[in-house]
C-alpha cells in the first residue's frame, strides 16, 4: 500500500503529516507539526505561548557534543498537567455545588526521577498537591521532598514494621502522612508501633470493590485484585481502632480499580460503590474526611478516543465530573457530609512531558530489482511458474495472482530443501516471488485499498529502520503489553513518507522491535516513514513516555540508561533553554551494576597487551593505542554512534 494516500490530490503539506501521524489526537494540544515541516512543542496549549521546534532542539544537543538516543522532558508540560488537573477538579466542585476540596497526590511509581517528582512537587504547591509511595524506599524519597503542611503523604502498598515506623516519623514531623491499609494485619502492627512511639496515625483503608475495570490492568478490581478489604474486613478494622480509641484516627477511604482504564463506566460503578460504604461507615460513627478515588485516569496513546486499551473513551472533564458528580449524589441521597477528594492520577500528569529521540543508524531490507530472472534453457518448471504469475499480475487479479505466488513460495522451499532445486533456482524463485509482491502491494496502493490479506505481506515486506535505542529500555510496555507509543519522524514533515517501514531496536533480541504504530487513524504493524538520504541524519521520536518507561526499562544486551535533556520554554528566539542536563550511562557504569569491575578489566586487558609488547608480537605505540582503545570504551555511552570521532567519545548528556 502507498504510504501517506495522497497520490496525485495535490503537493504534500505538514497538516497531511499531522494527519498521517494523528498527532493532535495523541498531542492533546500539546504537539503539533509547524510550517517548515518539524515536529513542535506547544508547551502551555496556548495560542499565542512560545513554541519549541524539535529540530532546533536537536541541533542545540549536536551542538553540544551529546549523544543519541536521547530523552527529551518538556518540564513546562509537567506544570500545565498538575495546574489542569487541579483546576478541572475545581471548577466542577465549583459547578456541582460540591462542599468538600480536592487534595491530588502524585504516585511516585509512575516515575520516580528525582527531577520529575521535585517539578510536580513545585508546581502543585499553590494547590498542595502531594505524594503517594507505595514502597518503603519510594516513602524514605517522599518524606524528605513533600514538606508541604498541607498537603497529603500517601502510604500504599504492603509495609513491614519499619515502613510502619517511617510513616509515623512523617506524622511526628508534623506532615499529613495517611497509612493505608491494605490487609487487615497490617492495622494491628501500626496501632502497636504507634504506641511505642506516642504518635498517633492517620489512618486509611482501602475498599476491595465488587466494581471491575476496563483495559489491560482490568485485574487489579473486582474479585481478582491484589490489595483491599473486604465490607466485613473494614467492618472489623473500624472495630478494632473503636477499641483502641482510634476510631477519630481513621480519615480516609480509599479504593483503586487499575491503570489506564479505558471505560468511563468503570469510574462511575466504582465512584457509586465506594461512596456507599463511605456514607455508611460516617453514619456508624467513623468521621471519614476523604475519599481516594485512586489512579487510572488514562491516556489516549493511539488517538482513538475509544475503549480500546490504548486509548480512553472519556475525557479529562468527563472523569472529574463523573468523580465530583457521582459522589456528591451519594452523599445526598444518604444525608453525609461531602469528603474531600483524592486522586492519585499519575500517568495522566507525566505520559505526555517525556519522549526520547533518537536516529536511524542502517537500513535493513531485501532488495531483487536487478536480479536476473531471465529463462535459461533447461530450468525447472517452478521457475517458469513463477514468471509467469509476475507476469501476468494487473490490477484485476491481484488476489488471484498473490494466492498463485503464496503457492510457488511453499513449493519451491519443499523443492529445494528435497534437492530437487539448485541454489540457482531457488534464488531466482526468491527474487520473483519478492517482485511479485511488490507489484501486488504497488497496485494495491495505487487504489488507496488494503485489503485484510495483504497487511501481513505489507510488514514482511517493509523496510527495517535500525533505530538507535533498546526497546527493552526505553520502551517497555510496549514491548511487555503491546502499549501503542505515538511513533514520528522531527523533520520533513512537509514531504511525503515514501517507505513502508517496521523499526528494529539494535539489540540482538529478535523480539527487539516497535511492533505497533499509529498510521491515520489505525494502529499497524508498519509506518511511513522517508528515503534515508546518504550523509543526511534521520531523527525519530518515541512520544507519551513519561509514565512508567523511564523507570520500568532494563539493560537487555547492557545498553544502560538514557542521557536526558531538561527543556523549558523561554520568550525569546530560540524559545527554548536546556535547564539541566543528565548523563547517561557509560558501559564502566552498566558493568558496574552488573558486578564487575571495569578498572580490573582494563588491567586484564592492559597486562595481555604488555605481554604481547614483551614477545615481539605488537609494537608498543600500537599497544598503548590498543589498551587506550579498551578504556575508552569502558567509558563511552552503551549506544551506536555514527561520526567521525572514535564511538567511546562523550556519552550522550556529557560533552
Amino acid at each position: 500500500m502507498s504510504p501517506g494516500g495522497r497520490g496525485a490530490r495535490g503537493a504534500w503539506t505538514p497538516a497531511d503529516s499531522e494527519r498521517l501521524y494523528g498527532v493532535a489526537e495523541w498531542g492533546e494540544g500539546y504537539f503539533e507539526v509547524n510550517a517548515r515541516g518539524n515536529l513542535a512543542v506547544n508547551p502551555g496549549r496556548g495560542p499565542d505561548g512560545p513554541r519549541i521546534d524539535m529540530a532546533d532542539v536537536i541541533r542545540e544537543i549536536k551542538g553540544r557534543g551529546l549523544r543519541f538516543p536521547v530523552v527529551v522532558r518538556f518540564h513546562d508540560i509537567l506544570w500545565s498537567r498538575v495546574e489542569t488537573l487541579n483546576r478541572t477538579f475545581r471548577e466542577a466542585i465549583r459547578a456541582e455545588g460540591y462542599r468538600g476540596g480536592y487534595r491530588g497526590v502524585y504516585p511516585i511509581k509512575v516515575n520516580q526521577m528525582r527531577e520529575v517528582v521535585e517539578e510536580i512537587v513545585e508546581a502543585g504547591a499553590p494547590w498542595d498537591f502531594g505524594l503517594e509511595a507505595g514502597s518503603r524506599t519510594e516513602l524514605e524519597a517522599v518524606l524528605a521532598l513533600n514538606t508541604n503542611e498541607g498537603s497529603l503523604t500517601i502510604l500504599n502498598g504492603h509495609k513491614d514494621d519499619e515502613c510502619l515506623r517511617l510513616a509515623l516519623l512523617g506524622r511526628r514531623l508534623g506532615w499529613n502522612v495517611v497509612v493505608v491499609i491494605e490487609k487487615l494485619s497490617e492495622l494491628g502492627r501500626l496501632v502497636r508501633i504507634g504506641r511505642e512511639m506516642g504518635v498517633e496515625p492517620l489512618v486509611g483503608i482501602r475498599a476491595a470493590l465488587a466494581a471491575e475495570s476496563s483495559g489491560r490492568w482490568r485485574d487489579s478490581s473486582g474479585g481478582r485484585a491484589k490489595f483491599g478489604l473486604t465490607v466485613p474486613e473494614i467492618l472489623s478494622a473500624v472495630g478494632l481502632l473503636g477499641r483502641e480509641g482510634l476510631l477519630p484516627a481513621f480519615r480516609l477511604l480509599h479504593f483503586h480499580i487499575g491503570s489506564q482504564v479505558s471505560d468511563i463506566k468503570c469510574f462511575r460503578d466504582a465512584v457509586v460503590e465506594a461512596t456507599r460504604i463511605y456514607a455508611k461507615l460516617h453514619k456508624s460513627g467513623a468521621r471519614l474526611e476523604y475519599i481516594d478515588v485512586g489512579g487510572g485516569l488514562g491516556i489516549d496513546y493511539d488517538g482513538s478516543r475509544s475503549a480500546g486499551h490504548s486509548s480512553r473513551n472519556y475525557t479529562l472533564a468527563e472523569y472529574v465530573s463523573n468523580v465530583v458528580w457521582g459522589i456528591k449524589d451519594i452523599c445526598d441521597q444518604e444525608g453525609v457530609p461531602h469528603p474531600h477528594i483524592v486522586s492519585e492520577s499519575g500517568r495522566a500528569v507525566t505520559a505526555q512531558h517525556s519522549c526520547v529521540v533518537s536516529n536511524v543508524v542502517d537500513v535493513i531490507e531485501s532488495r531483487h530489482e536487478d536480479a536476473d530472472i531471465a529463462e535459461e534453457e533447461g530450468e525447472h518448471n517452478l521457475v517458469r511458474v513463477a514468471r509467469e504469475n509476475l507476469e501476468s499480475l494487473g490490477t484485476d487479479n491481484v488476489q488471484e495472482v498473490y494466492n498463485d505466488n503464496l503457492a510457488v513460495r511453499r513449493d519451491a522451499v519443499s523443492a529445494f530443501n528435497l534437492g530437487i532445486l539448485s541454489l540457482g533456482e531457488y534464488s531466482k524463485i526468491e527474487s520473483i516471488v519478492w517482485k511479485v509482491n511488490k507489484g501486488v502491494l504497488d497496485l494495491i496502493g495505487e487504489t488507496g485499498a488494503a485489503p485484510d490479506y495483504l497487511q501481513d505481506l505489507e510488514e514482511r515486506m517493509a523496510s527495517k529502520y535500525l533505530y538507535n535505542l533498546s526497546v527493552f529500555q526505553s520502551a517497555a510496555d510496549h514491548w511487555a503489553v503491546g502499549q501503542v507509543l505515538p511513533v514520528v519522524p522531527i523533520t520533513r514533515l512537509d514531504e511525503k513518507p515514501t517507505k513502508r517501514c517496521t523499526l528494529v531496536d539494535i539489540t540482538c533480541d529478535s523480539d527487539g522491535r516497535l511492533k505497533r504504530f499509529i498510521d491515520s487513524g489505525e494502529v499497524r504493524g508498519t509506518l511511513p516513514l522517508h528515503e534515508i538520504r546518504p550523509g543526511e541524519e534521520y531523527y525519530v521520536g518515541l512520544f507519551l513516555t513519561g509514565a512508567y518507561q523511564d523507570v520500568m526499562g532494563d539493560m537487555h544486551n547492557l545498553f544502560g540508561r538514557l542521557g536526558e535533556i531538561h527543556v523549558f520554554s523561554y520568550d525569546d528566539d530560540t524559545g527554548f533553554y536546556f535547564e539541566e542536563v543528565v548523563k547517561g550511562a557509560s558501559s564502566g557504569q552498566v558493568l558496574s551494576d552488573m558486578q564487575y569491575s571495569p578498572g580490573q578489566m582494563a588491567h586484564t586487558i592492559k597486562k595481555r597487551v604488555d605481554r604481547m609488547i614483551k614477545r615481539g608480537d605488537i609494537g608498543p605505540k600500537e599497544g598503548v593505542g590498543l589498551a587506550a582503545l579498551y578504556e575508552r570504551g569502558l567509558q563511552g555511552y552503551t549506544y551506536l554512534h555514527r561520526g567521525d570521532g572514535p564511538a567511546g567519545d562523550a556519552p550522550a548528556g556529557g560533552p
